[in-house]
């Protein structure tokens, strides 16, 4: 199946390749032979389904909604583009299994290599995972520059991470790819100079540039710890305050940034990019009963997520683990949310946080029809909102407060005397106050603080309300 771009003309693909690179895609589906109208697995779909099988080890492995062959190559021209790459072709293959050498065959690259030629494509984006050995095969048959779905991934990683702390853990997850993929890559990197005073004793280019890239590796790691170990000073002085923080989790371009705005009044880049948030942004959100808590907002997860990426990452990830309650924002117009959820899922198990409190937020019900969006229901643990639209971002916060353990909130009665200027601006601040009167120089009221809040004015209570 080939779908090619056309009608475009001489001056079209030079105002394209001054904006960037020329894409041709290559999606793969292996058909499964489990009986009739069954749905054929995506070249990355069993790799997940066991990946979840086998985290929940001991238990009935769980029924995973699966991304159609479709479905994914659309996901990579997302990606293409959020890589800046200008898409001029694809080519989506079925087959039983994949070839050893080549992933797809040579009669299927022989193709490939005819259409990318007449698109006038500069790389190949394959929709799989290659190993060192295929990618070397491929670029050798197609003499364009082959790049597999982790490693464009890494690319808009690359592309994305501002801070310190991201440009390192993306450095280190591209070193760790690179590592396998040295051998073979030109005849230079490969054996022993030649020439007069070259030969003897020595070590090759390639081990040279082991030597160099683990090197750099240990490097990277100890840069990333210092970060590990800033963050967790951070984290405690945090902690020491009785401030709660919420984590916002959800698939790449599901809203979290925009939802994280709207809650926050920040001015976090939101973008329809994918992953256009990759460093970790923590604000401060003041719930319906005047607590407070910390939000998070977190790199996005993805299909398949290369295993390098979630390990540089877990520096950034432990606000996850950490959190006193997860809100997994969700796409609510994507004809794929119950296949991205289920990925988000298998996210949180790696980073064992899938038992933590959660909140489902379903975002962008603006996308929806009207007749769609009138027969949405909230319930206790899931509320519907369009971020960017400001709806339902009162029903978050006050849903938010409810489900918060950290910090309760309790109803209580209070004698404070007048003079006690600060203890009646804090308590005017920092609770909810329902009757209020004034005696002989005392202020009695009924108030709703959180368990903080209280202890700071223990001796001024009365009694505790129910």
């Amino acid at each position: 199946m080939r779908r090619a771009l056309r009608g475009e003309s001489s001056a079209d693909r030079r105002d394209v390749r001054e904006s960037g690179e020329r894409a041709f895609l290559v999606g793969l589906d292996y058909r499964t032979r489990t009986g009739k109208g069954k749905r054929s697995l995506t070249a990355g779909a069993q790799s997940a389904r066991d990946a979840a099988t086998s985290v929940a080890v001991g238990s009935k492995p769980p029924s995973m909604p699966e991304f159609s062959a479709d479905e994914s190559l659309d996901e990579l021209r997302t990606l293409a583009t959020s890589a800046g790459a200008t898409v001029v072709g694809e080519i989506l293959q079925r087959r039983d299994r994949p070839d050893p050498a080549t992933l797809i065959g040579g009669g299927k690259l022989e193709e490939i290599s005819g259409a990318a030629a007449s698109a006038d494509a500069d790389l190949i984006l394959f929709d799989h995972d290659l190993s060192p050995s295929q990618q070397r095969n491929i670029e050798r048959i197609l003499h364009k520059r082959v790049i597999d779905r982790t490693q464009l991934i890494l690319d808009i990683f690359a592309r994305h991470a501002k801070t310190r702390e991201g440009q390192l853990q993306v450095e280190l997850a591209q070193l760790e790819y690179m590592l396998p993929r040295l051998a073979g890559r030109g005849v230079e990197m490969s054996q022993l100079g030649g020439g007069i005073g070259t030969r003897g004793p020595g070590e090759t280019q390639l081990e040279t540039d082991r030597r160099r890239i683990y090197r750099r590796i240990r490097h990277v790691k100890e840069q990333i710890e210092n970060v590990r170990r800033i963050r967790a000073q951070q984290r405690q002085r945090r902690e020491s305050v009785p401030v709660a923080t919420v984590a916002l989790v959800g698939y790449t371009n599901a809203g979290k940034s925009t939802l994280f705005n709207a809650l926050t009044e920040a001015e976090v880049l939101a973008s329809s990019k994918m992953f256009a948030t990759l460093d970790p942004t923590i604000r401060g959100v003041e719930l319906p009963s005047r607590r407070k808590v910390l939000l998070s907002d977190t790199v996005g997860f993805i299909r398949n997520l290369p295993h390098t990426l979630v390990t540089a990452f877990r520096a950034t990830l432990e606000e996850v683990q950490r959190a006193a309650l997860i809100l997994h924002v969700s796409d609510a117009g994507s004809p794929l949310t119950a296949e991205q959820d289920a990925q988000v899922e298998l996210v949180l198990k790696e980073l064992e946080a899938e038992k933590k409190p959660r909140l489902h937020v379903m975002n962008k019900i603006d996308l929806l029809e009207p007749k769609q969006r009138e027969a949405l229901r909230d319930d206790a643990q899931t509320v519907h909102v369009s971020a960017v639209r400001g709806v339902g971002i009162a029903a978050v916060l006050e849903r938010i407060d409810q489900v918060l353990e950290e910090d309760p909130v309790s109803r209580v009665r209070l004698s404070v005397p007048q003079k006690e200027g600060k203890v009646l601006a804090m308590l005017a601040a920092r609770s909810r106050i329902y009757s209020r009167e004034y005696r002989d120089g005392v202020v009695e009221m009924e108030a709703e603080a959180p368990e903080s809040v209280v202890r700071r004015v223990r001796e001024f209570v009365v009694k505790s309300s129910s």
